[in-house]
C-alpha cells in the first residue's frame, strides 16, 4: 500500500521546502538463507548464494549478476557496471544546494516519459557516532526538504537519537541505482519544533502511530510477542479516540555546511561537485568546488 502525498514549494528566495508525505506499508516474503561458518569455508567447492524458491524472480536474476570468485574464506564480487548519466556540471547547477536538492529529488519522485523510476527515493542513510567517535548507520526516509536541512522523524530514545543529542554531528548518504545519482550530506542536528512533530505525526497512517507508541527503539525484546501485546495495549488505550504524539517522539533536523552531488559517468570518471560553507553560517554563499572521481 502507497498513500503518495507530496507537497513541493519552489518559491525563488527566501523559502523552499519540500514535504514528503509518503506512507508505505512493507510485505515481503520471509527470506531463508544457507549460512556456512567460516571455519567451514574450506570444505566447499565454491561460494553460493541460497534463497527461497518462493522468492521473486527478480531477486534471484540479481543474484544471479553477481560475478562471485572463488575464495577459501571472502566472497569477491567482480562486476563492473558502466554509468551513462548526463553530465553534471558547475555552470547548470543551483548556486543553492537546496534547491539544487529539490530539482532531483523531484526529478526522482515524478520521472518523465522514458525515465527509469526510482523504487523509494526518499530512503537516505544516515550515519551517527558516540561521543567517542563509534560510528553507527541506518536507513531512515527523508520527510522534508527545505531551505534549512533534511528532516526525518523517530524515537527520541533510540539510538540514532541518543547519539545524535551526545555528538550532534551527522552524515547522510543517499543513492537513486536508477538514475545513477548520489547525494552526500554532512551537518549538525537539531530537534524540530513539537508543532512540526504533531504536525507530521498527525498525518501517518493510525498504525503507525499506534507503532510509534509500542515499541521502545532500539531496546532488546525478549521475543516477538513482547511487542505484540504492547501494540494491543495501546490499541486499547486509543480506542475510538486520536492518537496523540508521544512526547519521547519526533523529528530531526541535519542544518548541512557540506553537500555533495555525484553522478556515475563512463570508466569511472565520475562527476562530483561539492557545496561547502562555514558551520553555522546561513548568509554567505556557498562555494562549489568539482571534485576528483
Amino acid at each position: 500500500m502507497l498513500i503518495l502525498k507530496v507537497r513541493a514549494y519552489f518559491p525563488i528566495r527566501p523559502r523552499c521546502t519540500l514535504r514528503l508525505s509518503l506512507h508505505r506499508s512493507y510485505l515481503h516474503p520471509v527470506r531463508s538463507f544457507t549460512v556456512t561458518p567460516i571455519s567451514d569455508y574450506h570444505k566447499m567447492d565454491a561460494v553460493t548464494i541460497t534463497n527461497d524458491p518462493s522468492l521473486p524472480t527478480s531477486a534471484a536474476q540479481d543474484a544471479g549478476k553477481i560475478d562471485h570468485q572463488k575464495s577459501s574464506n571472502k566472497i569477491q564480487v567482480a562486476s563492473h557496471n558502466q554509468y551513462t548519466t548526463p553530465r553534471l556540471l558547475s555552470s547548470e547547477v543551483d548556486p543553492n544546494p537546496m534547491i539544487q536538492f529539490q530539482k532531483w529529488l523531484s526529478s526522482a519522485l515524478h520521472p518523465q516519459e522514458g525515465q527509469p523510476e526510482v523504487h523509494e527515493p526518499e530512503a537516505m542513510t544516515i550515519c551517527t557516532s558516540s561521543p567517542t567517535g563509534v560510528p553507527s548507520a541506518r536507513v531512515v526516509l527523508l520527510k522534508q526538504a527545505d531551505d534549512t536541512g533534511f528532516v526525518f522523524y523517530t524515537n527520541y530514545n533510540s539510538r540514532k537519537s541518543r547519539e545524535l543529542a551526545s555528538n550532534p554531528y551527522a552524515s547522510i548518504a543517499i543513492y537513486w541505482r536508477e538514475l545513477s545519482r548520489s547525494v552526500r550530506v554532512v551537518g549538525k542536528a537539531e530537534k524540530v519544533s513539537r508543532e512540526e512533530s504533531m504536525e507530521y505525526f498527525d498525518l501517518r497512517p493510525r498504525g503507525s502511530q499506534i507503532g510509534a507508541w509500542a515499541s521502545r527503539q532500539s531496546e532488546v525484546l525478549e521475543d516477538e510477542h513482547v511487542l505484540e501485546d504492547r501494540v494491543k495495549a495501546i490499541e486499547k488505550k486509543f480506542e475510538g479516540r486520536k492518537v496523540e504524539c508521544p512526547e519521547f517522539w519526533g523529528g530531526w533536523r541535519i542544518v548541512p555546511f557540506e553537500v555533495e552531488f555525484w553522478s556515475g559517468q563512463p570508466s569511472r570518471l565520475h562527476d562530483r561537485l561539492r557545496y561547502t560553507r562555514a558551520e553555522g553560517d546561513s548568509q554567505s554563499l556557498w562555494k562549489i568546488d568539482r571534485l576528483s572521481p
